[in-house]
């Protein structure tokens, strides 16, 4: 397969994930990479060129968001008989329309700042009518570029702040008025231009940005070619290439579907040439591709919105979902080892693994933005932002130079080297903006909800589900858990998360410490994040399972099934952390101790994969699997046995060697019988 294919492929995969078809003609194309440049080039000068208020940065944010939206997306891409409705091969005059209306709406909280800041809580008409459309064009606006469920759960809530007093007792709510409702959703900082879209706007962006510019300069494919190079030789090796090069891809993309399509349509194939089966092929894609939004240091947009909401330095909340996030990897690499013992595949032919040193050598300058970033983060502690920023310089100087450095070498122009590199930067720039819709829309419209939420309503909503969960805990998560992967099969992650974080992160909480559990508050919201992730491949929706089963050409839904199976080791880690704080290190201070918990959670995640899989050495007898699933439990939680047995809990630690000799039991248990099989 040619590389000129997978890349058409990709591109191809990719547009129709995003949904954006109208690029036939050239002036229409030409309008929106101007808009899109020029949100980019706003974005970049936010860090160290422009100082404005939050509410005007987020405003002109949403403004370039939407205005994109309408003039890249239509009505419907299904045809009607009303023409203009499904306009794919131009811009319409309605959306010119649309667009124009829905930037004035959103603007006009900067167009009269002063005076919506004197009459705060009393609207005049005027106000009524720019917030009334802004919430109609937002909410049509996220309907276009994210689907129905997302607007429809906007409108649900909507509906129960105004309809609230006419409901059964139990679930009753006092109501708010027309006047409230819109000055709190459309007027302030408690509802469409709330923390959610700060986020977007300040920190989300920029690294979305970096992604992508990365992407364009050929990281993504550097990766891969890095991951095979090193694994691919060995059993299984195109499955653990393509773990590996999906969790390096995750580094710079918050995306599972864009990670999908950039690691995918190589590593899908090499694994279906070595012997997996299509759907076992894209399965693994799936898991990892769908796991690279847990990857430190530049996790999904949600990670950022955590920080955000707990007031907590971002490096505090890599720094908690660090041992989750690499057990999960680890864990996921261990099941392509156990898959391909199962089948007794091996790895791909040596001399079709290109020499790990060359390929090293030959990208490495991709890796230099990323050790600027991390240096920015880690060592000089500067914000998000200004790391991002500070990556994205970087990765444009070292691109141009060597582009310039080759151009001299070859005897050819320099100039024309450098307009080429400012033309892939600018096709970088679109592609970040256009990958900013998604976040962009799904951030406001999910500050919809949160702004209902935070009228009154919240309490009520917790009132309901802290009755379905009947006071218990273990009932509430398992309630969380199930309700994010339901609202994650049509929302983005970061809708999902805001959404499940504003209803039951409060409850969790109270209801653990009524249990005596104390549940850090960080724990509880990685817990969402954790489910509004793992939604991306649950099906019948899950997205990424239908982009990786496009490439394998298996069936979308058995791929899944089977990804969500594989996905079950993240789907315990959650549940892991919420009872025994130490996985996200809170309270856990000192490198040692740190090292010891991740490497028994690594042992821990392993004996429940075999568990899960059915396989350690040979296939497992079924006494084997509660064996392996009790040590699995003491080497996450030995916190738990430490008190089950009237231990200490300074002493818990001393009990991982009681889990390691259970693990280790199973597996000389199945050494022997293989012995004697021979």
């Amino acid at each position: 397969m040619s590389k000129e294919w997978e890349n058409e492929t990709a591109e191809e995969l990719l547009k129709e994930e995003l949904g954006l078809i109208r690029d036939k003609r050239p002036i229409d194309r030409i309008l929106f990479g101007t808009i899109a440049v020029l949100w980019a080039l706003f974005q970049l000068a936010l860090p160290r060129l422009v100082v404005l208020d939050s509410v005007t940065v987020r405003a002109i944010h949403l403004a370039f968001a939407v205005a994109l939206v309408y003039l890249g997306y239509p009505i419907s891409k299904h045809k009607r008989r009303i023409k203009f409705l499904h306009a794919v091969d131009r811009i319409p005059i309605i959306d010119f329309f649309l667009a124009a209306a829905a930037v004035t709406a959103v603007l006009y909280v900067v167009f009269d700042y002063e005076g919506i800041a004197s009459r705060a809580g009393r609207p005049i008409g005027r106000d009524l009518v720019f917030g009334f459309v802004m919430i109609l064009l937002v909410l049509e606006a996220s309907r276009r570029v994210i689907g129905m469920p997302l607007g429809t759960i906007a409108v649900l809530f909507t509906a129960y702040a105004f309809l609230g007093p006419y409901l059964p007792h139990f679930i009753a709510y006092r109501g708010v008025s027309v006047s409230k409702y819109l000055s709190q959703i459309a007027l302030s900082t408690e509802g469409i231009f709330g923390i959610p879209l700060d986020v977007s706007a300040n920190t989300v962006f920029l690294f979305v940005l970096l992604g992508a510019l990365l992407n364009r300069t050929g990281a993504g494919f550097y990766f891969n070619d890095l991951a095979i190079s090193l694994l691919g030789r060995y059993k299984g090796g195109p499955a653990k290439a393509s773990v590996v090069s999906s969790g390096l891809t995750g580094l710079v993309s918050g995306s599972s579907i864009a990670n999908v399509v950039t690691t995918g349509t190589f590593t899908i194939p090499l694994m279906k040439k070595v012997g997996y089966p299509g759907r076992i092929a894209a399965a693994t894609e799936v898991a990892a591709s769908t796991n690279g939004q847990l990857m430190p240091p530049i996790m999904g947009a949600a990670a950022f919105i955590i920080a955000e909401y707990l007031s907590l330095p971002y490096m505090e909340v890599v720094r908690a979902a660090a041992i989750p996030a690499f057990v999960s990897y680890f864990a996921l690499f261990y099941i392509t080892h156990l898959e391909a013992s199962k089948r007794g595949m091996e790895g791909l032919p040596k001399e079709e693994c290109p020499p790990f040193w060359t390929v090293l050598k030959g990208g490495f300058h991709n890796l230099i933005p990323l050790f600027v970033l991390l240096y920015e983060l880690m060592i000089m502690r500067h914000s998000p932002k200004l790391s991002a920023f500070t990556a994205i310089v970087t990765l444009f100087v070292v691109h141009l130079a060597r582009e310039i450095f080759l151009a001299v070498r070859k005897k050819e122009s320099p100039l024309k080297a450098s307009w080429a590199v400012v033309l892939l930067v600018g096709k970088g720039m679109i592609e970040g903006s256009r990958n900013m819709l998604t976040v962009a829309l799904a951030t406001a419209t999910a500050g919809i909800v949160v702004g209902i939420v935070n009228m009154g309503i919240g309490s009520m909503i917790v009132q309901v589900v802290e009755y379905m969960a009947m006071g218990n805990i273990f009932l509430l998560l398992f309630i969380t858990a199930v309700a994010s992967l339901i609202i994650g099969m049509g929302l983005p992650t970061t809708a999902t998360y805001i959404v499940m974080a504003s209803i039951t992160v409060p409850i969790i909480l109270q209801l653990g410490g009524g249990m005596g559990i104390i549940i850090p508050a960080i724990a509880a919201h990685l817990f969402c994040f954790y489910f509004g992730i793992l939604a991306d491949d649950t099906p019948p929706v899950g997205l990424a399972a239908y982009t990786a089963a496009a490439i394998a050409g298996s069936d979308a839904i058995k791929t899944g099934i089977q990804g969500f199976i594989y996905d079950l080791r993240t789907a315990v880690i959650p549940f892991m952390f919420i009872f025994n704080p130490d996985l996200v290190l809170q309270g856990v201070r000192g490198w040692p101790v740190s090292m010891l918990i991740f490497v028994m959670a690594i042992f821990g995640a392993f004996a429940f994969t075999n568990a899960v899989q059915g396989w350690f050495l040979r296939q497992n007898r079924w006494y084997e699997i509660p064996v392996l699933l009790l040590a699995s439990f003491i080497l996450f939680n030995p916190g738990f046995f430490a008190g089950l047995f009237g231990i200490a809990h300074e002493l818990r630690f001393m009990l991982y060697p009681a889990g390691l000799a259970v693990y280790g039991g199973v597996y000389l248990m199945q050494r022997v019988s293989l012995k004697a099989a021979v």
